[in-house]
C-alpha cells in the first residue's frame, strides 16, 4: 500500500464526512425525482403495461435506467452549478459502494428474460430486487446522510420477508400487483424519504 494511497482514501473520506450536509441536500431532489417516477411506473404498469413476465421485467428494468440516467443528470448539474469535477473522488466511493447490488439485480432480470418465467419466478426477481436495492443503499450509507442506512435496511427487510412469504405459499399474486408493489416500494418510499429530507434540511442562514 503506497502513502499516496492511503493519503488519497484519509482525504476522500475527510471529504464525504466533511460535505455530509451538502450531498444530503443533493439528495432530496434526486429521490423525490425517484419516487414520482417509480409512482407513476406502478400506475402506468397497473393501467397500461402487458402483463406478460417479459414484459414486466423490461418495463421495469426500463424505468430504473431512465430514473439511474435522470438521477446522473441530476448529480451533474449539481457539480457545475458548485464548480466542482463531476466524476470526483467522493462520487466514485459512493458508485464504487452502490452500483455492484444494482449490476447484480440487471443480469438476474435480464437473465430471466431468456427462459420461460413464471409467476413465481417474477415474484422471487421482485423480492431479490428490493433486497438487493437495500443492500446498494446499505454499502453507499457509509458515504452519505445516515439516514440512507434506515432507507436501506427497511428495502432488505421487506425484500427478505417478501421471499420468505413466496416460499411459505403456494397463492401467489397476479403479475398486475408486482407493479403496485414496485410503484408503492420505489415510488411511496422515496417520494416519502424525499419529503423528509427536503424538509428537515437545515437551511443556510441568511444575512
Amino acid at each position: 500500500m503506497s502513502d499516496n494511497w492511503a493519503a488519497e482514501n484519509l482525504q476522500t473520506i475527510r471529504t464525504l464526512m466533511e460535505r455530509t450536509a451538502v450531498y444530503r441536500r443533493a439528495l432530496a431532489p434526486i429521490t423525490l425525482t425517484t419516487g414520482i417516477m417509480g409512482a407513476a411506473a406502478g400506475g402506468i404498469g397497473w393501467a397500461w403495461s402487458p402483463q406478460t413476465a417479459r414484459g414486466i421485467i423490461f418495463f421495469w428494468l426500463a424505468t430504473a435506467g431512465a430514473t439511474l440516467l435522470i438521477g446522473l443528470v441530476m448529480v451533474r448539474r449539481q457539480a457545475m452549478r458548485a464548480a466542482e469535477p463531476f466524476w470526483s473522488p467522493p462520487t466514485r466511493r459512493v458508485a464504487q459502494a452502490f452500483l455492484p447490488c444494482l449490476y447484480i439485480g440487471l443480469v438476474a432480470g435480464v437473465a430471466l428474460t431468456a427462459v420461460d418465467v413464471n409467476l413465481v419466478h417474477l415474484w422471487v426477481l421482485v423480492s431479490v430486487w428490493l433486497a438487493l436495492y437495500g443492500s446498494a443503499l446499505l454499502a453507499s450509507s457509509f458515504f452519505m446522510s445516515r439516514s440512507v442506512k434506515a432507507v436501506g435496511l427497511f428495502f432488505l427487510a421487506l425484500g427478505s420477508a417478501l421471499l420468505a412469504g413466496l416460499i411459505l405459499t403456494e397463492n401467489h399474486p397476479a403479475p398486475r400487483f408486482i407493479h403496485a408493489v414496485m410503484g408503492a416500494t420505489f415510488g411511496g418510499v422515496h417520494l416519502a424519504y424525499g419529503a423528509y429530507l427536503w424538509f428537515t434540511e437545515k437551511k443556510p442562514a441568511t444575512p
